[in-house]
């Protein structure tokens, strides 16, 4: 059941008064709809994000429950994206040689997934632990031989792994801290769990890109909070951590990644953290004028979307979509955009062909799908993966099909 009762920052408790974007209201983003329901009454909540004034923390203004997003049989594999499991084993070497880890070592992954990231540790040797929510991801970990226990993280999980006897030196999450409702009380559990000089890292996108780049489409229900780092910073000073370096990233659509120690460890302050921090003041971060428009820049792509698909349906062109992503469900949604203007969905992941988008109900099917008859227009979804599904689809751009972005603005490649 959503909560409608929470006016109140999650953060620091103060009012939320002013608002970033009002999305109306959304099927969950991953919760796609099996073919044998397709006419069941689908829950849908309301979609929209506010700012704290106080702490500057971005997130949702009404909260869908964790455990009714976050299933047994959540659709979401990381391993699906070839560009993400690049990145993500490039981070694993970086952090060997940077922190000297070694078969002496232990590294945790807070929401590990199917095991794309630790898998990379194992190989070199290293003890890892994979903490993941979701039974179904969790299980595809174990199977290549990544230990993962299926719970939320917390304070009392943090708790009950110390007195294991576990003393991590790495503890890695990527895209998770803006998918807690209780942001303090997983924080709470990172300070727990870290002793001496161990280091945190999180990943997340960023909220300075998605406010210059219009990226609207990454706020859905899983994505309780809009992180920038001086929301951050605020949250991890509150328990007792402090970050000490950051870099700025690619993926989607520009993330940030933390460094963060327990305030006494012995870690330097690098120069990134204070160009991070210049950026955002510059953007006025701080201030109600840093989120003003973005409501109106949001309704300019969803009108820019629905022109460009109701001319092509109008002189006769196929256009069907690429990747069935959470973003994407947010954009159709919201735009009100259903099989009528995009015949189909592909995707690569099993688990999400043969069933139906939320909300919009276009079918997903196989990527070979595309190759029946080439579209004359294929609407990339996950914008930030664009280049490679491009490359992907080699065959159909060489045969004359058109790919398309809507975000920040209708762009379309040849």
């Amino acid at each position: 059941m959503v909560d409608d009762s929470r006016p109140l920052c999650r953060h620091c408790g103060a009012p939320l008064t002013l608002s970033l974007v009002d999305l109306g209201v959304s099927a969950v983003s991953n919760s796609y709809v099996p073919l044998d329901k397709a006419a069941a009454p689908e829950p849908k909540f309301p979609l929209s994000a506010a700012v704290c004034e106080t702490c500057w923390l971005v997130q949702l203004g009404h909260d869908v429950p964790a455990d009714e997003i976050f299933t047994g049989d959540y659709a979401y594999f990381s391993s699906f994206s070839e560009s993400w499991l690049a990145h993500s084993r490039a981070f694993a070497i970086d952090m060997i040689a940077r922190l000297g880890l070694g078969p002496q070592s232990f590294v945790i992954e807070i929401a590990s997934n199917d095991g794309y990231l630790l898998k990379n540790f194992v190989e070199k040797g290293i003890p890892v632990l994979g903490i993941e929510p979701s039974g179904s991801v969790a299980a595809a970990a174990e199977k290549i031989g990544v230990p993962t226990r299926v719970e939320f993280f917390g304070k009392t999980l943090a708790r009950e792994l110390r007195a294991e006897g576990l003393a991590p030196d790495l503890v890695c999450s990527a895209n998770v801290l803006a998918h807690v409702p209780k942001i303090d009380d997983f924080v709470a559990g990172v300070a727990e769990i870290l002793t001496g000089d161990a280091v945190y890292t999180v990943e997340f996108p960023h909220l300075l890109r998605m406010i210059e780049e219009v990226q609207f489409d990454t706020i859905y229900h899983e994505h309780y909070s809009y992180l920038s780092l001086l929301a951050v910073e605020k949250i991890f000073a509150a328990h007792g951590l402090r970050v000490f370096d950051v870099e700025e990233l690619t993926t989607h659509g520009g993330s940030l990644r933390v460094f963060a120690c327990l305030a006494g460890a012995g870690h330097r302050e690098g120069a990134r953290v204070a160009k991070v921090r210049a950026d955002e003041a510059a953007a006025r971060l701080d201030r109600p004028e840093g989120y003003a428009g973005f409501a109106e820049r949001v309704e300019a792509v969803r009108d820019g979307l629905l022109r460009f698909l109701r001319q092509a349906r109008a002189e006769g062109k196929t256009v069907v979509a690429y990747g069935a992503a959470a973003k994407g469900n947010t954009l159709l949604n919201y735009c009100g955009i259903g099989p009528d203007l995009v015949s189909f969905c592909v995707d690569r992941n099993p688990a999400k062909q043969n069933t139906l988008l939320p909300g919009s109900h276009i079918p997903v099917h196989a990527v070979e799908k595309l190759r029946d008859r080439a579209p004359d227009f294929v609407l990339i979804l996950p914008w930030n993966l664009k280049a490679e599904v491009i490359r992907q689809l080699a065959d159909l751009r060489d045969g004359g099909t058109r790919f398309v972005t809507a975000v920040p603005s209708i762009t379309v490649t040849a």
